[in-house]
């Protein structure tokens, strides 16, 4: 099992969604941000606050966190 303690989820912030390291930052806003910045440099200009750690763990908790079954996508038209 791995090491998540940068992963928090606490109902009074954010919704209860899960946040890095108790601040109002969510795991999905990282991800979300990873999918647009092609490098990590301008991730963390965006978000000094963010550790390489934060980002290794935020994609952990993801894969954890996904379904096994199988979701047909629409093809491209």
């Amino acid at each position: 099992m791995q090491k998540l303690d940068r992963i928090t989820i606490d109902p009074e912030q954010m919704n209860g969604q899960p946040c890095i390291r108790g601040m109002r930052l969510t795991v999905k806003r990282v991800l979300d941000s990873l999918s647009i910045y092609p490098d990590n440099t301008e991730l963390f200009k965006e978000y000094p606050e963010l550790e390489s750690e934060d980002i290794r763990q935020v994609l952990a908790y993801a894969a954890l966190t996904m379904d096994d079954s199988i979701t047909m996508l629409d093809e491209a038209a």
